[in-house]
């Protein structure tokens, strides 16, 4: 199998299967599909490509070897994604300091400190601090509805922080003498969208590297928050 096919398509999506699946588990999934879309059967979806996406999937997934090349593949695809998520944050990062840097001490810095970094700081930890927790609970069976739907909550509760914060961000420019931690908040709020878009697209996936790619941008967005708040106490 070429890279486009490897990259274009996602045989654990098509399969209905997490990445952990198990090889039983593969060819239990491989098998219920085969019969459900068999040009015989009286499926109204049962099309010739679609019986042909899941040959291809199980023709990876069923062997251990080729599986196992096509998961090493698709971790090199997550980590590239983000480099070149994190080129173009930091290109927008450097864009962002010029810019606030140009418009001046329109507040002061005690002004912005409590009105617009200090509400979204606490906004930001609602977010990044219970999602240890929340996947440690769903991962005692990410199957199980009652498991998943609460942990949708979170996101949802998560994406409600989200943008309350974002909102309180663009309220009021901020002074010139913190436009580096601000930046680093700017950053930060960007890297946890980016998250949550990922981990969101694991909830009706069930693909494991949604999940890991959304866990590290809220890595990535934690050690930003910290940045941001040794940055602006180093003014203060």
């Amino acid at each position: 199998m070429g890279n486009k096919t490897r990259i274009d398509i996602d045989h654990y999506k098509t399969l209905g299967i997490s990445e952990g699946a198990s090889q039983a588990q593969v060819k239990q999934a491989y098998r219920k599909l085969a019969k459900q879309f068999h040009p015989d059967s009286q499926n109204a979806e049962a099309t010739t490509d679609k019986i042909a996406s899941v040959n291809a999937a199980y023709e990876v997934l069923g062997d251990v070897q080729a599986r196992g090349r096509y998961d090493v593949e698709r971790q090199l695809l997550v980590k590239e994604k983000l480099r070149s998520r994190t080129s173009r944050t930091v290109d927008s990062q450097n864009q962002y300091r010029k810019r606030r840097s140009r418009s001046g001490d329109t507040a002061t810095i005690e002004q912005w400190l409590r009105s617009v970094f200090n509400p979204a700081d606490r906004l930001i930890g609602k977010i990044i601090t219970p999602l240890k927790a929340e996947v440690r609970a769903l991962s005692a069976d990410p199957f199980d509805d009652e498991l998943m739907s609460a942990f949708q909550t979170y996101l949802e509760d998560c994406q409600e922080h989200l943008e309350k914060a974002q909102q309180k961000f663009k309220s009021m420019p901020n002074p010139a003498g913190v436009a580096g931690g601000a930046a680093n908040m700017y950053y930060c709020l960007n890297q946890l969208e980016d998250g949550l878009e990922e981990i969101e697209r694991f909830t009706y996936t069930y693909d494991d590297s949604y999940l890991h790619t959304g866990q590290e941008l809220f890595r990535i967005a934690a050690g930003l928050r910290q940045e941001a708040k040794s940055e602006i106490k180093a003014v203060l």
